[in-house]
């Protein structure tokens, strides 16, 4: 009887001991594992601000436009922290973007740019306005304000004139594409001054090849001026500097001609004096 009890107790035993004793530790490992991803995603995402943790677009836009006003330094001058008011406007942008506050967040940005000088990144901002909301009722301020980003650049008129030219575009388009807005009343004051400065310009390169008897380089700069910028009040200057140069190449009766227009349109002005003194000389 022993020998057969142990003869059935025998497959009961082999089956258990043929169990790898590992299998229950890798189980044990996997759930500690999981475990130990599941903090990890939970530690992350802990530290990232929930959306409750942004201020609202219309407080975000409120502190920007405090910040613009500045405060005070010892009652002498006011300091504006330009870079904390562009950072509020850009945090509008970033978690409110379809908000009634993410375009006049721009435009603050860019004027913020604008009000620091920095008329690189304003002109950027200002730019991309226009391009994105070509219909927005503020695109003939952004316009203007493009133009005027080049403007505040320009140099003297002995300087190279690329920021003038652009700035003439930049007007050009607001006049053409938004002849009825108020911006553009502006606009044509501010054409005027620049297209005096670009015809100076060329006035002073004609007068540099004048007084050193290059002759033809002089005239053909004054005939620009005559030609691209006519009612500036140059045109009796470059008139009478035309008729000389006309005089050195020894084409007598064209600079005569000149003469008479000078002497008979502009008889109020110095280079008049000086024409009716070349025809009485020619007589």
């Amino acid at each position: 009887m022993p020998a057969s009890t142990e003869l059935v107790s025998q497959p009961a035993n082999s089956q258990r001991d043929s169990i790898p004793p590992s299998t229950s530790a890798f189980t044990v490992a996997l759930a500690l594992l999981g475990l130990l991803l599941g903090l990890v995603f939970v530690g992350c995402a802990s530290t990232h601000p929930s959306f409750e943790d942004v201020p609202p677009a219309e407080d975000l836009y409120a502190e920007g436009l405090r910040i613009l006003e500045g405060r005070k330094i010892l009652y002498l001058f006011t300091y504006v922290d330009y870079d904390g008011a562009i950072e509020s406007f850009q945090s509008i942008i970033d978690n409110y973007p379809y908000s009634e506050y993410e375009l006049l967040a721009q435009l603050k940005i860019a004027d913020a740019y604008f009000a620091d000088k920095r008329y690189e990144e304003a002109l950027a901002y200002y730019q991309d306005f226009a391009d994105l909301h070509p219909i927005h009722e503020r695109v003939p301020y952004t316009l203007l304000q493009s133009a005027l980003c080049h403007y505040n650049q320009i140099t003297s008129i002995n300087r190279d004139q690329g920021a003038t030219h652009r700035a003439t575009e930049a007007l050009e388009v607001l006049m053409r594409e938004h002849p009825y807005a108020e911006e553009t009343r502006r606009a044509e004051e501010m054409m005027m001054d620049l297209r005096t400065r670009l015809a100076l310009n060329i006035l002073e390169i004609a007068d540099f090849y004048h007084d050193r008897t290059h002759w033809q380089s002089a005239a053909l700069r004054y005939r620009r001026v005559l030609d691209e910028y006519p009612g500036l009040g140059l045109d009796a200057r470059a008139l009478y500097r035309l008729g000389r140069c006309l005089e050195e190449m020894e084409r007598d009766d064209e600079a005569l001609r000149l003469f008479h227009v000078v002497v008979e349109n502009y008889n109020d002005t110095p280079s008049a004096r000086k024409a009716g003194a070349r025809i009485a000389r020619a007589e």
